[in-house]
């Protein structure tokens, strides 16, 4: 019987905050992790900052940002209205 495959592990950035030193080091680490498994990482939605300062601290080859859909190009959350878009009428 074959082994299958490993599955990646998949991140999504979007959520992150401003990105800076500790953020690189987490996702260093998470590299290291995935690799020592035989697993691939996929880093999802990364912020223009966040790609900015991984290529300039040099690690762009190693951590591997896949294109994601731009902020304004994302669904809203389902179940948010927006302002003025509520049923009712103010009182």
């Amino acid at each position: 019987m074959a082994t299958p495959a490993p599955r990646p592990i998949v991140c999504d950035l979007s959520a992150l905050g401003d990105a800076d030193a500790e953020i690189i080091d987490l996702l260093g680490r998470l590299r290291l992790a995935a690799r020592r498994q035989d697993r691939t990482l996929r880093l999802l939605h990364a912020s223009p900052a966040l790609r900015d300062l991984i290529a300039f601290v040099g690690l762009d080859s190693v951590l591997r940002l896949e294109p994601g859909r731009e902020a304004e190009e994302r669904k809203d959350p389902g179940g948010v209205e927006k302002e003025g878009q509520l049923d009712d009428p103010a009182v």
